[in-house]
């Protein structure tokens, strides 16, 4: 089943180059089955990058689903340009009084930043606390998810000793819950990033559950018990250059970073990096869209059934 996009967004053309099914309004507003409205916060500075990724993740499902880009209106993007946001973002003044059935927050590049120094982190935790009252589900990435097990929660980070980079093994913990079905008992995902939340500060809350986990990379899925607030610890819709162009972009800042564990063949940065999580990533925000935002979602959005 197709994802709704506008017709002209960029990512498009390399959606349906993958052979991926994409419909845009025109074709969409002839159908009668009602769409799944997600809405996404996108708080990456390569926006267009995110997008494709996110909406190649989204697109594996027998779901029709419409996406709206949402952004923080109390920061500038550098690196996305001005025309690309005000044509395909809104901000959070524009939605507020709209309900959704889902909605992702990305992660973004401030680990190094303590959260309440973060110059939208405000704004953030104002639409972090409208989720509660109107979206269905929410998921939270990499940083987004630490931000997210901390305003919700009062769950710190911490910052590591070096950069966590590369692809771990991870183990299903409980496979009954619907999020994690149809996954393998171990699974591989990517990660990067400077800071973690522990597995020993979320297990005394008994709110949530830690659904998946690495020996090396840490707690990677967690979910409250109702779903409606998710935490991914990782980047299950990161692309096979993803970590290969972050690695040589800090390659030529001088920052000498450290190889992606487990990504190239013998440890060669100038291969083509295995892609191993594609088939993961794919189930889980499947999984997402069925069983904890379609199958939850009243029809009628802001109408409890």
């Amino acid at each position: 089943m197709p994802i709704k996009i506008q017709r002209d967004l960029p990512a498009r053309e390399i959606l349906e180059w993958e052979n991926i099914f994409v419909m845009d309004e025109v074709r969409a507003l002839k159908q009668d089955i009602r769409p799944l409205e997600i809405l996404i916060l996108n708080l990456m500075p390569i926006k267009e990058e995110t997008e494709t990724q996110l909406l190649r993740a989204l697109s594996n499902t027998p779901l029709q689903v419409d996406c709206s880009f949402l952004m923080v209106s109390t920061h500038e993007s550098k690196n996305t340009s001005a025309s690309h946001l005000n044509k395909f973002y809104m901000t959070f003044e524009q939605v507020k009084k709209k309900f959704y059935d889902g909605m992702i927050i990305t992660g973004a590049p401030l680990e190094n930043l303590e959260f309440e120094e973060v110059d939208y982190w405000g704004e953030l935790c104002e639409i972090m606390e409208w989720t509660k009252t109107h979206v269905t589900s929410t998921v939270h990435i990499c940083w987004g998810a630490q931000a997210g097990l901390y305003y919700h929660y009062g769950i710190k980070k911490y910052h590591m000793e070096k950069k966590l980079s590369g692809i771990y093994s991870h183990k299903v913990l409980n496979r009954k819950v619907p999020l994690v079905r149809s996954m393998n008992d171990y699974f591989y995902a990517p990660h990067s990033r400077y800071t973690e939340v522990r597995k020993e500060d979320i297990v005394k809350c008994p709110e949530l559950q830690i659904l998946a986990e690495s020996d090396m990379a840490g707690v990677f899925l967690v979910m409250d018990k109702q779903g409606k607030q998710i935490f991914i610890q990782g980047h299950p819709e990161y692309d096979r250059m993803t970590l290969n162009n972050e690695y040589h972009r800090d390659l030529k800042k001088g920052l000498d970073p450290e190889i992606p564990y487990n990504y190239y063949d013998h440890n060669d940065p100038f291969s083509i990096p295995k892609l191993m999580w594609r088939n993961t990533g794919n189930t889980l925000y499947s999984n997402w869209l069925n069983f904890y935002v379609y199958q939850e979602t009243p029809y009628e959005l802001g109408k409890d059934e």
